[in-house]
């Protein structure tokens, strides 16, 4: 594997069309349809806790923040997550996920929800969230809906819809 300058930076306005355009060509029209793209759509995403991942000028990956409440509780949304193709399993994806991460515990955010594999996002910080616990509106896996708690006991007693946080948008 060759070693690559990666680098970490904060999402501006002007990177919007080249993500667009990343996450055309990685998750095609059907992302449209996806249960976190619903929610999504509901919020924008936060430019200060959305990262971008170059190589040189040339952006390679992107993850985004959006604010969601669970149940009564406020947390954050991951994704999209994606890493142009040809630079897949170089640790990209992972720096990104770290990124985010650590940008949203300093900004005071204490759970960050996602879709995904519990295999890849485990060693991120992220478990399963428990069946029933959550969820989401429109079809998920029980089993793929994770929580990474970026405070000790974050996710005790919070159970619920994940929805759009209209409060943190406004």
């Amino acid at each position: 594997m060759t070693d690559l300058s990666i680098t970490i930076l904060p999402e501006t306005p002007d990177d919007e069309v080249a993500i667009e355009r990343l996450h055309e060509r990685t998750f095609g029209p059907g992302r449209y349809a996806r249960t976190a793209f619903r929610i999504r759509e509901g919020v924008t995403h936060l430019l200060a806790l959305s990262f971008t991942a170059r190589i040189g000028t040339l952006l390679v990956g992107s993850v985004r923040l959006s604010p969601v409440r669970i149940g009564e509780a406020t947390g954050m949304l991951l994704g999209p997550l994606t890493v142009e193709p040809p630079f897949r399993g170089r640790g990209i994806a992972k720096a990104l996920i770290a990124r985010a991460l650590e940008e949203a515990r300093k900004k005071g955010e204490t759970l960050v929800v996602l879709v995904g594999d519990e295999p890849y996002y485990g060693p991120l910080g992220f478990k399963r969230i428990p069946k029933g616990r959550a969820s989401m509106p429109g079809p998920v896996d029980p089993g793929r809906l994770l929580v990474a708690e970026l405070a000790d006991g974050a996710f005790e007693g919070v159970s619920g819809a994940i929805m759009p946080n209209w409060d943190y948008a406004a």
